[in-house]
């Protein structure tokens, strides 16, 4: 019966002890909040170090509003508990949108930074994560979008030179999805091109005109007979070249 006794024991600290390891190891691996927010804390202030004094004036600020409303109403303690919640949300909400202007500052210029802008839009978009057409010589590339005000082409490159990519789009897109709107936004600091934090703004104002289930019938059309770079994944989109073998049927 000893035996038995501390067979059992024995079996049942090492099933404790197996299971209580991946959870230890799944802590290790994923980072925890405070520590996120902190991270990008510190990549925001590296690249904008006025983002301290907005966030304490925007805490402040909140405070102060929450302050004098308690002492008008004879009841600034709880004004004062409801306003910090407050002034911390609005200094997190303060540090996110600086952050994702320092993020774009950071790859201003670089290939691939017009998809990253388009990579903002939340639900209801179709994004292409491949340019749908590139200049591998000049790296010059136009993405793509699919919602409900129609097709949208972002363009990355000097304006007179992408216009060549952005031609041939728009008229594979007239020719697949004819009655479609196709909108053209050209990224830059030129006249009549928008910066990269603005590229998202600028597409949520365009007038919808497709409804959901057209959104999602244009993007199986595209897909379906859409010509696409012969582009394996895990390949550079700015280093291919077209297969003129695969081109001529050979």
């Amino acid at each position: 019966m000893a035996n038995s006794t501390d067979s059992d024991a024995s079996k049942g600290a090492r099933r404790g002890l197996f299971s209580r390891k991946p959870k230890a190891e799944k802590k290790n691996k994923q980072p925890g909040r405070m520590k996120q927010i902190a991270d990008v804390f510190k990549m925001t202030r590296r690249n904008d170090p006025m983002v301290v004094w907005w966030m304490v004036g925007a805490f402040l600020g909140i405070i102060a509003v929450g302050l004098i409303i308690g002492f008008l109403i004879n009841n600034w303690v709880t004004m004062l508990i409801i306003a910090i919640p407050l002034g911390l949300l609005a200094a997190v909400f303060i540090l996110s949108r600086r952050a994702e202007r320092a993020a774009f500052s950071q790859i201003e210029g670089q290939p691939g930074a017009s998809g990253a802008a388009l990579s903002v839009l939340r639900r209801g978009w179709i994004l292409e994560e491949q340019p749908v057409a590139v200049s591998p010589r000049t790296q010059d590339a136009v993405f793509r979008a699919i919602g409900r005000p129609g097709i949208v082409l972002v363009t990355e490159g000097p304006a007179n030179r992408v216009r060549v990519l952005v031609d041939g789009e728009r008229k594979k897109m007239n020719r697949i999805v004819p009655n479609v709107p196709v909108h053209v936004i050209q990224t830059g600091r030129g006249e009549g091109q928008v910066p990269l934090q603005q590229v998202a703004k600028k597409v949520r104002k365009l007038k919808k005109s497709l409804t959901k289930q057209e959104v999602q019938a244009v993007n199986k059309r595209l897909s379906a007979l859409g010509q696409r770079l012969p582009i394996p994944k895990g390949i550079d989109p700015y280093r291919a070249r077209p297969d003129r073998k695969a081109a001529r049927g050979r």
